[in-house]
């Protein structure tokens, strides 16, 4: 009998070298989708938050409007109400928010919808509404959804308040 020739030591200890940078890449993969989805929904609620405290600014700013100045934009009313709510949400950070993103309504004593805001008359009180905005989720990281794809979000936060004067 021929005795079996043994396998040389450094070449069992190659043979493993590779396992680890696979199993490194998978974790890698990993973590970093789980990484962009943190940023991802992180950025969502910031620009949430920012409009929702930009609708809260805009409400205390309109209930305390004299009434004789309600529909005035020098002095105060619902011009100036959009303005500060525009201003306030794009030194936030959040993109493309305009004017027309920001619905005033003034409200009866039961809270129910006027037709519109007179000069002159009280109303029950104000309601400031994001309305026709939408947000994209993974704008930043496309490579997560596969190519150029995102997510679009449609966000509508108001805040309604008494009038107060």
């Amino acid at each position: 009998m021929i005795p079996e020739k043994p396998v040389p030591t450094r070449w069992r200890q190659n043979n493993q070298h590779g396992g680890a940078a696979v199993e490194f890449a998978l974790i890698l993969a990993l973590l970093i989708s789980i990484l962009a989805g943190i940023f991802e929904f992180g950025r969502a609620f910031w620009y949430y938050d920012a409009l929702t405290k930009a609708t809260r600014d805009g409400a205390r700013l309109m209930s305390v409007t004299d009434k004789a100045n309600l529909t005035t934009a020098v002095t105060g009313g619902i011009a100036l109400t959009k303005t500060l709510v525009v201003n306030a949400v794009t030194d936030a950070g959040v993109p493309n928010f305009t004017d027309s993103n920001v619905e005033v309504t003034c409200l009866d004593a039961t809270f129910a919808d006027v037709p519109s805001c007179s000069n002159g008359t009280a109303p029950g009180g104000i309601r400031v509404q994001i309305v026709g905005y939408s947000m994209t989720i993974g704008q930043f990281i496309p490579f997560l959804l596969g190519g150029s794809s995102s997510y679009t979000a449609n966000v509508s936060p108001h805040t309604t308040m008494r009038y107060m004067l």
